[in-house]
Protein backbone atom coordinates (compact mmCIF):
# COMPACT_ATOMS: atom_id res chain seq x y z
CA UNK A 1 0.00 0.00 0.00
CA UNK A 2 1.28 3.62 -0.44
CA UNK A 3 1.80 6.03 2.20
CA UNK A 4 0.28 9.86 1.51
CA UNK A 5 2.76 12.28 1.92
CA UNK A 6 1.80 13.66 5.56
CA UNK A 7 1.45 10.28 6.80
CA UNK A 8 4.82 8.51 8.32
CA UNK A 9 5.94 4.91 7.94
CA UNK A 10 7.95 3.11 10.44
CA UNK A 11 11.70 4.24 11.06
CA UNK A 12 14.11 1.52 9.90
CA UNK A 13 17.86 1.58 11.28
CA UNK A 14 20.01 4.03 9.38
CA UNK A 15 22.81 1.57 9.29
CA UNK A 16 20.79 -1.09 7.11
CA UNK A 17 20.26 1.77 4.68
CA UNK A 18 24.29 2.42 4.31
CA UNK A 19 25.75 0.27 0.68
CA UNK A 20 27.03 -2.60 1.66
CA UNK A 21 28.91 -2.97 -1.79
CA UNK A 22 30.97 0.17 -2.58
CA UNK A 23 32.81 1.30 -5.98
CA UNK A 24 36.10 -0.02 -6.58
CA UNK A 25 39.16 0.55 -4.34
CA UNK A 26 36.76 2.87 -1.75
CA UNK A 27 36.25 2.30 1.55
CA UNK A 28 34.63 3.56 4.86
CA UNK A 29 37.19 5.59 6.75
CA UNK A 30 34.83 7.95 9.06
CA UNK A 31 31.75 6.79 11.21
CA UNK A 32 28.77 5.55 10.62
CA UNK A 33 28.03 8.01 13.36
CA UNK A 34 24.46 9.13 14.99
CA UNK A 35 23.29 12.19 15.39
CA UNK A 36 20.11 13.26 16.76
CA UNK A 37 18.04 16.64 17.76
CA UNK A 38 20.35 17.77 20.49
CA UNK A 39 23.83 16.86 18.72
CA UNK A 40 23.10 17.84 15.18
CA UNK A 41 24.67 20.98 15.18
CA UNK A 42 27.85 19.55 16.51
CA UNK A 43 27.59 18.12 13.02
CA UNK A 44 26.30 21.04 10.79
CA UNK A 45 26.23 23.75 13.05
CA UNK A 46 25.25 26.11 9.84
CA UNK A 47 22.42 24.26 8.74
CA UNK A 48 21.11 22.44 11.87
CA UNK A 49 18.05 24.81 12.48
CA UNK A 50 16.74 24.30 8.80
CA UNK A 51 16.51 20.72 9.28
CA UNK A 52 15.02 21.06 12.91
CA UNK A 53 12.41 23.44 11.16
CA UNK A 54 11.28 20.50 8.82
CA UNK A 55 11.35 18.10 11.26
CA UNK A 56 14.58 16.46 11.26
CA UNK A 57 14.39 13.26 13.51
CA UNK A 58 17.92 11.64 13.71
CA UNK A 59 21.10 11.19 11.12
CA UNK A 60 23.77 8.92 9.96
CA UNK A 61 27.36 10.60 8.64
CA UNK A 62 30.28 8.08 6.99
CA UNK A 63 33.16 9.60 5.08
CA UNK A 64 34.51 7.24 2.10
CA UNK A 65 37.98 7.45 0.85
CA UNK A 66 39.30 5.97 -2.52
CA UNK A 67 43.01 4.23 -2.44
CA UNK A 68 43.38 5.35 -5.88
CA UNK A 69 43.58 8.90 -5.16
CA UNK A 70 44.88 10.38 -1.35
CA UNK A 71 42.81 12.75 0.18
CA UNK A 72 39.41 12.16 -2.19
CA UNK A 73 36.81 11.58 0.31
CA UNK A 74 33.32 11.39 0.11
CA UNK A 75 30.90 12.14 3.05
CA UNK A 76 27.72 10.36 3.36
CA UNK A 77 24.22 12.22 5.09
CA UNK A 78 21.59 10.01 5.50
CA UNK A 79 18.58 11.96 7.24
CA UNK A 80 15.40 10.58 8.81
CA UNK A 81 12.81 13.67 8.11
CA UNK A 82 9.63 11.78 9.89
CA UNK A 83 7.98 12.03 7.07
CA UNK A 84 8.12 12.14 3.02
CA UNK A 85 6.62 16.14 2.84
CA UNK A 86 9.22 17.38 5.07
CA UNK A 87 11.84 14.81 3.52
CA UNK A 88 11.08 16.74 0.30
CA UNK A 89 10.73 19.87 1.72
CA UNK A 90 14.51 19.67 2.38
CA UNK A 91 15.40 18.61 -0.77
CA UNK A 92 13.72 21.51 -2.30
CA UNK A 93 15.65 23.54 -0.44
CA UNK A 94 18.80 22.38 -1.12
CA UNK A 95 17.95 21.74 -4.87
CA UNK A 96 18.87 25.76 -6.77
CA UNK A 97 18.05 23.72 -10.60
CA UNK A 98 17.09 20.97 -12.16
CA UNK A 99 19.63 18.39 -12.65
CA UNK A 100 18.06 14.99 -12.18
CA UNK A 101 20.15 11.92 -11.22
CA UNK A 102 17.79 8.99 -12.00
CA UNK A 103 17.08 7.76 -8.08
CA UNK A 104 14.86 8.42 -5.28
CA UNK A 105 11.78 9.82 -5.54
CA UNK A 106 13.41 12.88 -7.12
CA UNK A 107 17.08 13.71 -7.03
CA UNK A 108 20.36 16.17 -7.98
CA UNK A 109 23.43 15.38 -9.44
CA UNK A 110 26.41 17.31 -10.26
CA UNK A 111 30.30 16.58 -10.24
CA UNK A 112 30.61 16.81 -6.89
CA UNK A 113 27.38 16.34 -5.32
CA UNK A 114 24.13 14.06 -5.41
CA UNK A 115 21.22 14.13 -2.74
CA UNK A 116 17.70 12.76 -2.70
CA UNK A 117 14.78 12.10 -1.18
CA UNK A 118 12.40 8.47 -0.81
CA UNK A 119 10.21 7.89 1.87
CA UNK A 120 10.91 9.65 4.91
CA UNK A 121 14.41 9.97 4.06
CA UNK A 122 16.82 12.54 2.85
CA UNK A 123 20.06 11.78 1.74
CA UNK A 124 23.66 13.91 0.67
CA UNK A 125 26.62 12.70 -1.04
CA UNK A 126 29.44 15.53 -1.37
CA UNK A 127 32.62 14.80 -2.98
CA UNK A 128 35.84 17.00 -2.74
CA UNK A 129 36.54 16.08 -5.94
CA UNK A 130 34.71 15.31 -9.08
CA UNK A 131 33.12 12.34 -8.90
CA UNK A 132 29.74 11.91 -10.72
CA UNK A 133 30.33 8.31 -11.72
CA UNK A 134 30.75 7.26 -8.08
CA UNK A 135 28.25 9.60 -6.33
CA UNK A 136 25.60 8.47 -8.55
CA UNK A 137 26.39 4.50 -8.10
CA UNK A 138 26.35 5.32 -4.63
CA UNK A 139 22.79 7.25 -4.24
CA UNK A 140 21.18 4.44 -6.63
CA UNK A 141 22.48 1.83 -4.33
CA UNK A 142 21.38 3.03 -0.85
CA UNK A 143 18.06 4.78 -2.88
CA UNK A 144 17.16 0.84 -3.63
CA UNK A 145 17.53 -0.33 -0.04
CA UNK A 146 14.64 2.31 0.86
CA UNK A 147 11.63 0.36 0.26
CA UNK A 148 8.69 2.86 1.83
CA UNK A 149 6.35 2.64 -0.84
CA UNK A 150 5.14 6.75 -0.39
CA UNK A 151 4.11 9.08 -3.01
CA UNK A 152 5.54 12.60 -3.50
CA UNK A 153 3.10 14.98 -1.74
CA UNK A 154 0.10 15.39 -3.79
CA UNK A 155 0.05 19.32 -4.15
CA UNK A 156 3.26 19.02 -6.48
CA UNK A 157 0.73 17.55 -9.03
CA UNK A 158 -1.55 20.81 -8.38
CA UNK A 159 1.17 22.84 -9.98
CA UNK A 160 -0.02 23.50 -13.93
CA UNK A 161 3.26 22.17 -16.30
CA UNK A 162 3.03 25.19 -18.97
CA UNK A 163 5.49 27.94 -18.48
CA UNK A 164 6.81 26.12 -15.15
CA UNK A 165 10.46 26.35 -14.78
CA UNK A 166 11.39 22.68 -14.11
CA UNK A 167 12.52 21.75 -10.49
CA UNK A 168 11.16 24.81 -9.05
CA UNK A 169 8.78 23.94 -6.43
CA UNK A 170 10.05 24.31 -3.07
CA UNK A 171 7.83 23.44 -0.01
CA UNK A 172 8.18 25.70 3.03
CA UNK A 173 6.90 24.29 6.62
CA UNK A 174 5.75 27.76 7.67
CA UNK A 175 6.07 31.65 6.40
CA UNK A 176 5.21 31.06 3.16
CA UNK A 177 6.52 34.09 0.90
CA UNK A 178 7.74 35.25 4.35
CA UNK A 179 4.09 36.05 5.44
CA UNK A 180 3.36 33.97 8.95
CA UNK A 181 -0.54 33.96 7.94
CA UNK A 182 0.35 32.07 5.12
CA UNK A 183 1.80 29.55 7.35
CA UNK A 184 2.89 26.07 5.46
CA UNK A 185 2.83 25.38 1.73
CA UNK A 186 4.27 25.50 -1.01
CA UNK A 187 5.44 27.76 -4.54
CA UNK A 188 6.46 27.45 -7.85
CA UNK A 189 8.45 29.29 -10.52
CA UNK A 190 6.90 30.24 -13.78
CA UNK A 191 8.52 31.81 -16.89
CA UNK A 192 6.66 35.34 -18.62
CA UNK A 193 9.06 36.29 -21.49
CA UNK A 194 12.18 37.37 -19.61
CA UNK A 195 10.47 37.34 -15.95
CA UNK A 196 9.96 35.04 -13.53
CA UNK A 197 6.69 35.42 -11.41
CA UNK A 198 5.52 32.19 -8.61
CA UNK A 199 2.52 30.44 -8.01
CA UNK A 200 2.17 29.65 -4.18
CA UNK A 201 -0.45 27.12 -2.55
CA UNK A 202 -0.46 27.65 1.50
CA UNK A 203 -1.84 24.57 3.34
CA UNK A 204 -4.48 24.79 6.10
CA UNK A 205 -6.85 21.83 8.05
CA UNK A 206 -9.88 23.09 7.07
CA UNK A 207 -11.58 25.84 4.61
CA UNK A 208 -12.28 28.20 7.85
CA UNK A 209 -8.41 28.45 8.55
CA UNK A 210 -8.03 29.43 4.78
CA UNK A 211 -10.49 31.89 4.60
CA UNK A 212 -9.29 33.39 7.49
CA UNK A 213 -5.94 33.43 6.23
CA UNK A 214 -7.17 35.30 2.68
CA UNK A 215 -8.69 37.70 5.18
CA UNK A 216 -4.95 38.47 7.43
CA UNK A 217 -3.64 38.69 3.99
CA UNK A 218 -6.17 41.45 3.10
CA UNK A 219 -5.77 43.03 6.26
CA UNK A 220 -2.01 43.24 5.54
CA UNK A 221 -2.13 44.49 2.00
CA UNK A 222 -4.65 47.04 3.00
CA UNK A 223 -1.53 48.44 5.77
CA UNK A 224 1.20 47.54 3.67
CA UNK A 225 0.39 47.35 -0.02
CA UNK A 226 -2.63 47.79 -2.02
CA UNK A 227 -6.08 46.02 -2.36
CA UNK A 228 -8.33 46.02 -5.48
CA UNK A 229 -11.96 46.64 -3.45
CA UNK A 230 -13.64 45.64 -6.44
CA UNK A 231 -12.35 42.12 -6.43
CA UNK A 232 -13.89 40.00 -3.58
CA UNK A 233 -14.59 36.61 -5.39
CA UNK A 234 -12.91 34.87 -8.94
CA UNK A 235 -13.30 31.85 -10.83
CA UNK A 236 -16.57 31.80 -8.29
CA UNK A 237 -14.40 31.61 -4.90
CA UNK A 238 -13.03 33.94 -2.49
CA UNK A 239 -10.49 36.08 -3.75
CA UNK A 240 -8.26 38.95 -3.21
CA UNK A 241 -6.29 41.07 -5.45
CA UNK A 242 -3.80 43.95 -4.96
CA UNK A 243 -0.15 44.60 -4.40
CA UNK A 244 2.47 43.23 -2.24
CA UNK A 245 4.90 45.72 -1.03
CA UNK A 246 7.93 42.75 -1.76
CA UNK A 247 6.10 40.36 -4.25
CA UNK A 248 4.50 42.35 -6.40
CA UNK A 249 1.05 42.27 -7.72
CA UNK A 250 -1.04 39.71 -6.09
CA UNK A 251 -3.86 37.07 -6.97
CA UNK A 252 -4.86 35.18 -4.15
CA UNK A 253 -7.73 32.39 -4.26
CA UNK A 254 -9.33 30.38 -1.32
CA UNK A 255 -11.02 26.99 -2.11
CA UNK A 256 -11.22 24.32 0.40
CA UNK A 257 -8.60 23.98 3.26
CA UNK A 258 -6.06 25.99 0.29
CA UNK A 259 -5.31 29.64 0.03
CA UNK A 260 -3.27 29.52 -3.76
CA UNK A 261 -2.35 32.34 -5.77
CA UNK A 262 -0.12 33.76 -8.22
CA UNK A 263 2.28 36.81 -7.53
CA UNK A 264 4.77 38.70 -9.35
CA UNK A 265 3.46 38.65 -12.62
CA UNK A 266 4.38 41.46 -15.07
CA UNK A 267 1.61 39.78 -17.61
CA UNK A 268 -2.10 39.95 -15.60
CA UNK A 269 -3.40 37.64 -18.50
CA UNK A 270 -0.55 35.26 -17.70
CA UNK A 271 -0.47 34.93 -13.90
CA UNK A 272 -4.60 34.62 -13.92
CA UNK A 273 -4.50 31.82 -16.61
CA UNK A 274 -1.48 29.89 -14.82
CA UNK A 275 -3.87 30.36 -11.36
CA UNK A 276 -6.68 29.03 -13.08
CA UNK A 277 -5.20 25.42 -13.77
CA UNK A 278 -4.12 25.46 -10.37
CA UNK A 279 -7.46 26.41 -9.02
CA UNK A 280 -8.70 23.84 -11.56
CA UNK A 281 -6.35 20.61 -10.27
CA UNK A 282 -6.80 21.39 -6.64
CA UNK A 283 -8.69 18.39 -5.34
Amino acid sequence: MLIPAGRSSAAIPLESLLPKELPENWAVVEGPTIFNRKTLFEHIDGQAELFLKYGFEKSLFAGYQTSKKRGDQIDLDIYDMGNVLQAFGVFSRHRNENRPGGFGLDSYLDDQSAFFYKGRYFVMLNSGGPNPSILKQMGMAIASKITEPSLPPKEMGFFPQQRFKPGSIQYFPEGLLGHQFLKKGFQGTYIDGEKEFHLFLAMYKNAQESTNALKAYKDYLSKKGRVDLGVLTWSGHKALKGEDPYKGQILCVQKNSYLSGAVGFETEEEGENRLKELIRNIK
